[in-house]
């Protein structure tokens, strides 16, 4: 088994370093750690508690990245690895090997690894600069801002690497579903921490909660029993007064650093369990019938081919016609639809700014970059441009849907608000769901994939629940 999980891991890495997002992902890091820094004159930080902004010192500076890439940057990485070139595997070589599944599953884990481990070392140089130039010279230690980082989010990294083997070895959750399980997992693991932290305790049991490692370093201070109020990556508003912040309390309190490791050891069984459960994508010699549920959700059979049929007369209102192609493609399957259905009469019963508006738009943003992803491949560009409907005006009506479905999804709202008075679901449900549809088809445009609108808009998205 050592051999096959060494030879994954040299040819998973090797794909890799051919793939143009890898240094895209290498080069985030540094480049946003400019921006999550606040100087102590600025009115904004990435990290807030009580309204307030720590004092920067050489371990906040380290807990100040680690965090953000434990928290923020976890779905990013999550989409990276399934989204690059080592989604589409060589099943009909592995399928058939007689290497051991546990050994494929480890090297590629293995390999995922090594690269958040450069995204990390990217970040360390970036975040050893950025100390050197905002903290005294007496102040600034290479160790204390190093050490929180890698202790924080390296564990958080081997987790999504754990998960991604583990989702890569089962069909159906190789596709949309297991991005949205991701997505529902990681909301579920900020939830979990929070309420972990009410009560102030700090054994081990209490630690393993907190799977992005950020809450003991940064509440170990507070009084026990005292709420927990922590704003990440928001950038809110923060007061003239900082907060004196000591993550080393946290860190160094019992069970925190444990609890670290026991999440890597917990990343590693994700990733050997993958290679237990794998289920190759070759179908067997019976037929599988679809359930009921996969039988109502899929689209309804289109009518067969009349070989008599008179020639196709051309179409008096193509515009019209291409819009509702557009719209039907975007939220596809009667249960997406469903849920539209479902959101829309949420917005009369909940915060629409809060809870509808972005639920809304966490399925636009998975449907429009699915769809977008399919329709800019140059050889379907190719065939598209043969038909009456420009390419152009095929994108400009991509946008005007994404738009329609948000305002649909949002009109219970719009409607009450506006016998009100109030006009924001109006101007929250055009301006979102323009914003998505025009950054989802420039960003699939140059990329000519899914992979880096769904990235930046999840990104957008997180930021817009946040403020």
């Amino acid at each position: 088994m050592i051999a096959t999980l060494a030879a994954t891991t040299q040819a998973a890495l090797r794909r890799y370093t051919r793939s143009w997002g890898l240094w895209a992902v290498l080069l985030i890091g540094p480049i946003a750690a400019r921006w999550w820094i606040p100087r102590d004159d600025a009115t904004t930080a990435v990290i807030a508690i009580d309204g307030h902004a720590p004092i920067l010192s050489s371990a906040m500076l380290g807990v100040t990245l680690g965090v953000v890439v434990s928290t923020l940057l976890l779905p990013v990485g999550f989409i990276y690895l399934r989204s690059n070139v080592t989604r589409r595997q060589p099943w009909q070589v592995d399928s058939v090997t007689p290497a051991s599944r546990v050994g494929i599953a480890l090297g590629q884990f293995f390999a995922d690894a090594l690269v958040f481990a450069g995204v990390l070392a990217g970040l360390s140089c970036a975040g050893l600069i950025i100390g050197a130039l905002l903290l005294s010279p007496h102040a600034f230690r290479p160790i204390e801002i190093l050490g929180p980082l890698w202790l924080i989010a390296g564990p958080s990294l081997l987790v999504v690497a754990g998960v991604r083997t583990l989702f890569a070895a089962r069909p159906r959750l190789r596709g949309a579903l297991g991005e949205v399980a991701f997505f529902c997992l990681w909301m579920a693991s900020l939830v979990m921490a929070i309420g972990a932290g009410e009560g102030g305790q700090t054994d081990f049991r209490h630690n393993m909660a907190d799977m992005a490692g950020f809450l003991r370093p940064l509440t170990a201070e507070l009084n026990p029993g005292d709420p927990v109020n922590l704003s990440i990556g928001s950038s809110v508003l923060v007061g003239a007064e900082r907060i004196a912040i000591d993550p080393v309390v946290g860190i160094t309190s019992p069970g925190y650093v444990a609890s670290r490791l026991g999440w890597a050891g917990i990343a590693l069984v994700l990733a050997a369990l993958g290679g237990l459960v794998y289920r190759s994508p070759v179908r067997g010699q019976s037929v599988v019938r679809p359930g009921r549920f996969a039988r109502w959700n899929r689209p309804a059979p289109t009518r067969p081919a009349d070989p008599d049929a008179p020639a196709a007369r051309r179409v008096a209102m193509a515009l019209p016609g291409l819009l509702r192609s557009e719209a039907g493609l975007i939220v596809r399957g009667r249960m997406a639809r469903v849920a539209v259905a479902v959101i829309a009469v949420a917005g009369l019963l909940v915060d629409f700014r809060h809870v509808a508006s972005p639920a809304i738009l966490l399925l636009l943003i998975f449907g429009a970059t699915a769809h977008a992803g399919r329709s800019e491949q140059a050889k379907l560009i190719a065939l598209t441009a043969t038909m009456r409907v420009s390419p152009w005006a095929r994108r400009a009506a991509f946008v005007l849907a994404t738009t329609g479905w948000s305002v649909a999804a949002g009109l219970p709202a719009i409607a009450r608000g506006l016998t009100m008075g109030l006009v924001e679901p109006l101007w929250l449900s055009l301006g979102t769901g323009a914003v998505v549809g025009a950054v989802t088809m420039a960003l699939a445009r140059v990329s000519r994939s899914a992979f880096a609108p769904r990235l930046v808009l999840l990104l957008a998205w997180y930021g817009y629940i946040s403020v």
